[in-house]
């Protein structure tokens, strides 16, 4: 069987959602490369999917678009059996998807706001729109901290979609706004999303391209090269 073919960039935080949820599922994607720059690559995504944003996986003639819904579909057709991101049970299941959203929103949102700013003419930068976006995060930090208290993973007592939105989401976030020392529960957290193998994986395969990365300043050292620790 072929594999489905997610077209994807390397630094997208929403592509890293993807492809740390393909990890855990066991499932190999065939990764396309998608330059929205070239007018031609541009134009034949958008006759695929014309939102126009990424990624969008193909399988079987099929187009999926949304992270949350690719990744609803990798479970529900090719995930290796017994593993799952969703659960089963109605109200376990909503829980996973409440802090996908969650991360997806409050988290990743924000964070994205810092990245477009940046790559703006000087001229036109925002500073009132950055300084909302770290609020947004503040308050999204603060909301977490407690939440995490006496949790390993944010919903339920295994990694769910919901942390994979969570790791690109903070793995970028981070480089504009750190997180408060005061923070421990998230701060934790954070740790051992680095850690699992899916998300260092996804991190291991971005690494070529963090120096086109708008906030690379920020990212810790360990991020840009492996060798420290």
């Amino acid at each position: 069987m072929t594999s489905p073919t997610l077209h994807y960039h390397p630094l997208s935080s929403y592509c890293h959602k993807v492809l740390i949820a393909a990890n855990v599922l066991g499932i190999a994607l065939d990764r396309q490369l998608l330059n929205l720059g070239d007018p031609a690559a541009r134009a034949a995504y958008l006759a695929s999917w014309p939102i126009g944003k990424m990624p969008l996986l193909v399988d079987q003639g099929r187009t999926i678009p949304e992270t949350s819904i690719i990744i609803e579909y990798l479970q529900q057709h090719h995930a290796r059996t017994g593993v799952a991101l969703i659960p089963a049970a109605p109200d376990a299941a909503l829980d996973v998807r409440l802090w996908d959203r969650f991360c997806d929103q409050y988290v990743m949102t924000p964070m994205q706001a810092f990245t477009a700013d940046l790559l703006k003419p000087a001229s036109d930068r925002d500073a009132g729109s950055v300084a909302r976006a770290g609020r947004d995060l503040a308050t999204a930090y603060s909301v977490m901290e407690g939440h995490l208290e006496g949790r390993h993973w944010l919903a339920g007592d295994a990694i769910s979609m919901a942390d994979c939105a969570a790791a690109p989401a903070l793995f970028y976030a981070v480089a504009y706004v750190p997180l408060p020392p005061e923070h421990l529960h998230l701060s934790a957290y954070f740790e051992r999303l680095m850690a699992h193998p899916a998300v260092a994986a996804t991190i291991d395969q971005a690494r070529p391209y963090f120096n086109i990365f708008p906030g690379r300043a920020g990212l810790a050292r360990r991020f840009l090269d492996p060798g420290i620790a």
